[in-house]
């Protein structure tokens, strides 16, 4: 019979395509992982890995087997999670993924009051690209995570928490007036700097700007938005900030902020898990609490930026 065991081995293997590594991340011997694979491999009677001088690569039913089986260990991680967390809200371990577009910002604020709304709730946080915190939700290495709505169709469910909308950052010394309204149709996409590719805050940029990706004169490879605002702060162009980053990257007095035309644009924040969490009224409670502690810091930083 097929074992989580088994299972959680495959999986380490179509991560790290390497036994040692493998077994090592799964805190066993090589050995012992090897002996694992091959008797899934019996029970199964296929083949799953290609095995190669230094490295271990799935065939493609490996690869299927691998695919359903992070499933299968979501399941099982949902099922710990409901014995574990039954009629208590927000405790024990949670784990929590979120943007990088978010987490410096966001993070800051909410934490001091999760702790102390609710003291038993030990967090791990994750901060990576929404691709890949998709990846590990879905696989059960996450619990939950916090990014831009909407999400492509999948095995998640969410909720949303608050709207973030859009400014354009420009050099102090740009000629629009502080109180003018831009069109972002009209910016002149040769002046416009964006993260790397990955992040989802450089394509929803591109959407409302109408720029193609080929036309960038400007390619940063720039991982966070303080390394884009550095660049605007030195003249070198101009960039769209989150209302929720303005206090942290907005205050270099080489940059200004000007408000776009109605509607605005911006993005919709939320809260994703998968729809097999048994941990739903954890997630309800948890957006809960970050609107309730976002709501109010986002009303003075929009009546800043509209006083200029």
């Amino acid at each position: 019979m097929v074992t989580l065991r088994q299972l959680r081995y495959l999986d380490a293997l179509a991560q790290y395509r390497h036994f040692g590594r493998a077994a090592e991340a799964c805190a066993v011997t090589q050995p012992a992982l090897s002996m694992q694979i091959r008797q899934l491999e019996k029970e199964l009677e296929v083949e799953l890995i290609e095995r190669r001088f230094g490295e271990a690569a799935l065939t493609d039913i490996g690869a299927e087997v691998a695919r359903r089986g992070e499933r299968v260990l979501a399941a099982a991680r949902d099922l710990v999670d409901f014995a574990r967390h039954r009629g208590r809200v927000l405790s024990g371990r949670l784990r929590l993924g979120i943007i990088p577009t978010l987490a410096p910002y966001v993070l800051p604020k909410v934490l001091p009051d999760l702790h102390a709304d609710y003291p038993d709730l030990i967090i791990e946080l994750r901060e990576t690209q929404t691709k890949v915190l998709l990846e590990e939700l879905t696989g059960g290495d996450l619990d939950a995570v916090m990014l831009a709505l909407p999400l492509p169709e999948g095995d998640t469910e969410s909720i949303s928490l608050f709207h973030d909308p859009f400014l354009l950052a420009v050099p102090a010394s740009d000629p629009l007036p502080r109180e003018a309204r831009v069109n972002p149709r009209k910016i002149d996409q040769r002046r416009l700097i964006l993260l790397e590719e990955g992040h989802c805050l450089r394509d929803q940029a591109l959407a409302y700007c109408a720029t193609a990706r080929h036309e960038m004169p400007l390619s940063l490879g720039a991982t966070s938005l303080a390394t884009v605002m550095q660049m605007v702060a030195s003249g070198y162009g101009l960039t769209l900030v989150p209302q929720v980053a303005v206090d942290v990257e907005v205050r270099d007095q080489r940059v200004k902020l000007l408000r776009f035309t109605a509607p605005e644009p911006g993005r919709l924040i939320g809260l994703a898990w998968r729809r097999t969490s048994p941990r739903k009224a954890d997630f309800f409670a948890l957006g809960q609490l970050i609107t309730r502690v976002l709501e109010t810091a986002n009303q003075p930083r929009l009546a800043a930026a509209d006083a200029g």
